[in-house]
């Protein structure tokens, strides 16, 4: 039996489904969810950025929910880890949710990060200088990837 991979899916994968240029993989990976192909997590700060999204994103963010194995919270640990993102200057304080996003889920010990976000999070300098400093600070190396990596849609 395979190991179901246990991912943890920052907002742009929500609001991917909602854009024409992502849409076939956010709801393929949607899919592979609601299949059980894959193990989803979600965070009390991903519920925070849904609140200002449309409609229809918010409507899609109910379904993910559903999928969801738990919805994860902000923990000082977290947050320590997300400053030292900081710190290292992998990004800077304006972009605190995506560090905070990455920390949650080195923290929680998922098998990978699932985002659109390119410029900040799926990015291979962005991944390098996050897994040096999540080693540095005792935790395992995440993968990050984008969903169409990832989803077991059209295959």
């Amino acid at each position: 039996m395979s190991k179901k991979f246990r991912i943890y899916v920052d907002t742009s994968v929500i609001g991917g489904c909602c854009d024409p240029e992502f849409q076939e993989w956010s709801c393929g990976l949607l899919s592979d969810f609601q299949a059980g192909t894959y193990l989803l997590y979600l965070s009390t700060l991903t519920d925070a950025e849904i609140e200002d999204a449309p409609d229809e994103v918010k409507e899609i963010y109910k379904i993910y929910r559903k999928c969801a194995m738990e919805l994860v919270e902000l923990t000082a640990e977290s947050d320590e880890l997300a400053n030292a993102y900081l710190k290292h200057k992998i990004l800077t304080k304006k972009y605190l949710d995506d560090a905070r996003h990455i920390a949650i889920a080195t923290v929680l010990g998922v098998d990978l990060v699932v985002s659109w976000n390119f410029r900040h999070i799926v990015h291979f300098d962005k991944i390098q200088k996050f897994n040096d400093v999540n080693v540095e600070m005792g935790y395992k190396p995440i993968l990050i990837y984008s969903p169409r990596e990832v989803t077991k849609y059209g295959r």
